[in-house]
């Protein structure tokens, strides 16, 4: 016998898998979007938005989705047991996802646009690497980040477009804080 599983076992382990990692993937985005004051801070709200800049409700949807997206493929290639590459694959995907995950505070609590952009620049370079260690595991896992990488990209020129828009507010950091002073002793 040359096969190393069923193809039961292999959709049981596929589908624990997913019980596990797609949660976790919606969880840990949430998570990161919450750090910081976000879109509602009077900081992102004095930015000038570029043009092609959709309602911010568009965000948390394409978000949630492309986070279950993101969980089934890291479950299709954690459920490969034996594949050839599987371990460098998941590997390379928690440094590409650990990337993805600052995007958020970098650009909004840190109020830094030009380090948001070099880390996006590197969340899609990872990315590429990403979708080609995937498709050598299991091609149905590479495909399914496609709809990620296309918004990652336009994501990507948004910040750039953030940046040429608002020079002057990159690294204001702290544009809401509260000032305090001291009387007396």
């Amino acid at each position: 016998m040359n096969m190393l599983a069923s193809h039961a076992q292999l959709r049981a382990s596929f589908l624990r898998w997913s019980l596990f990692l797609v949660p976790l993937c919606v969880l840990l985005g949430f998570v990161s979007g919450q750090i910081g004051p976000g879109a509602d801070s009077a900081w992102f709200q004095a930015l000038e938005k570029p043009s092609i800049f959709p309602e911010p409700k568009w965000f948390a949807i394409v978000w949630s989705i492309l986070f279950v997206m993101i969980g089934l493929s890291v479950a299709l290639v954690a459920a490969a047991w034996g594949a050839r590459g599987r371990k460098v694959a998941l590997w390379v995907f928690a440094v590409h996802f650990a990337l993805t995950l600052a995007w958020t505070p970098t650009f909004f609590a840190a109020q830094q646009i030009t380090a948001a952009l070099v880390i996006i620049g590197l969340i899609v370079l990872t990315l590429l690497a990403v979708i080609a260690l995937f498709w050598k595991v299991r091609r149905a896992a590479a495909l399914l980040l496609l709809p990620y990488l296309a918004w990652v990209c336009f994501a990507a020129l948004l910040n750039y477009q953030f940046l040429r828009l608002n020079p002057e507010a990159d690294g204001a950091g702290g544009g809401d804080a509260i000032e305090r002073v001291r009387i007396g002793n």
